[in-house]
């Protein structure tokens, strides 16, 4: 009904591709075959547990007499919790009655891993005359992470849908959101943040185009459409749970801390200054792991339509934090990782296979790239703790394609950025 009453009805689409982890070292493992029938491993493993109970089936043995060691991950972002080659050196050595150490080389893992899901996002707005919001409509559509584990899983649901989708903050009179299924057809696994990269790259995105159409600046609109500080639950006052199973009644989503950690990047990046031409500000900010970050790109688009981040601001609200040195470098790396995500991130097949196999074809961001410097504050407060190693990510690519938007007056809705012009 409100569509059918908006003067004007804004619409876009925002695609993200199938992304590998890419981890500076790829999995590793050494296994043996102890004295009584069970297994000793060292691996560089995120999740030990997975690990324990996976070699104990492959091997038919009891999870009591499966030991695994823990060493340095060297990269992990989420691929190091799948158990795969921890299993391959248990089956080669119980095979070879000796101790073997597997090494997947990257083209392994780049072509052979667990993807972060491709994605494609509907967003629609309802305007009145004057371009304000009246209705937004919100479809997302991705291969859920639950076809690893079912094959019978067709599309999102379950936890999926509340990393930035059903806790969207913002006061639109008339909200709907809507799921559509899609196939798998990779492995799909956790790369960090998680669903966050691409809910967070949409909705920022288009929250960046609806204050456009509205003449307003961007900054000022998300505080607009953020309203009263408040507490709110997402879709309904019966949920209980939000963002990866937090408890909403010791992590609310409270807008009153997203406007303070908006206000405060903006502060830092001397939000509205004047720029040369070809060169812009973007800002976004998203809630996830029950904290709240923004983040500021100063973003430079040549002749020849190369890209160039400047600088980037971020500032973080993750409540009760108790080193704050490891917050400034996990906020740090976030922001380089979310820069690759940006700038280069893309996994695509051919004849039935990826093509993508090393860092000259899937590039990360190099020393060259990086920014000038990553300006990083993180926010005094005694609420609860939340996450810090995640929410650095999901608002720095929409921050540098806004960014861009502003440099260039193109909009990008489809990642990672053209390397030379729009297509």
């Amino acid at each position: 009904a409100a569509f059918a009453e908006a003067a004007n009805v804004h619409e876009a689409v925002y695609y993200a591709p199938y992304l590998s982890q890419a981890p500076m070292e790829p999995p590793a493992a050494l296994a043996r075959i102890t004295e009584d029938g069970g297994c000793e491993a060292w691996a560089c493993t995120q999740n030990p547990q997975a690990a324990q109970d996976t070699v104990a089936g492959t091997l038919g043995i009891d999870k009591e007499l499966v030991k695994v060691h823990v060493t340095l991950l060297g990269g992990g972002f989420g691929r190091k919790s799948k158990p795969d080659f921890i299993a391959e050196a248990a089956w080669l050595a119980r095979k070879t009655e000796r101790p073997v150490k597997v090494c997947w080389t990257r083209e392994d893992d780049i072509r052979h891993g667990y993807f972060h899901s491709v994605s494609m996002q509907y967003l629609k707005a309802g305007l009145d005359a004057e371009n304000n919001a009246t209705a937004l409509l919100h479809r997302t559509c991705f291969p859920s992470i639950g076809s690893t584990f079912n094959p019978m899983a067709t599309g999102p649901g379950g936890f999926e849908l509340d990393l930035g989708f059903l806790d969207n903050p913002y006061t639109f009179p008339n909200l709907q959101l809507e799921t559509a299924d899609a196939k798998a057809h990779l492995r799909i696994g956790w790369l960090r943040s998680v669903c966050n990269v691409f809910h967070a790259f949409a909705i920022c995105g288009f929250m960046d185009e609806l204050a456009n159409l509205a003449g307003r600046d961007p900054k000022e609109y998300l505080l607009e459409m953020l309203g009263d500080a408040r507490q709110i639950d997402p879709v309904d006052d019966g949920a209980k749970y939000g963002n990866y199973g937090h408890p909403l009644d010791q992590h609310p989503i409270d807008t009153g801390r997203i406007a303070a950690v908006l206000e405060k990047v903006a502060d830092m990046a001397d939000w509205g200054r004047s720029l040369p031409d070809g060169r812009g500000l973007g800002i976004a900010v998203h809630r996830s792991f029950a904290s709240i970050v923004a983040a500021v790109a100063e973003v430079s688009v040549d002749a020849r339509g190369q890209t160039t981040v400047h600088d980037v601001w971020t500032v973080i609200d993750a409540g009760t934090t108790i080193n704050p040195d490891r917050v400034t470098s996990q906020m740090e790396g976030a922001a380089i990782f979310g820069m690759s995500i940006a700038l280069h991130g893309e996994i695509t097949a051919r004849d039935g296979a990826v093509v993508q196999g090393n860092y000259d074809t899937y590039p990360v961001v190099r020393m060259s790239e990086a920014p000038e410097a990553v300006h990083v504050h993180s926010m005094d407060s005694t609420a609860a703790p939340g996450g810090v190693g995640e929410p650095g990510v999901p608002p720095v690519a929409p921050a540098i394609v806004n960014a861009y938007h502003a440099a260039t007056g193109k909009r990008v809705r489809e990642l990672p950025l053209p390397k030379s012009g729009m297509s």
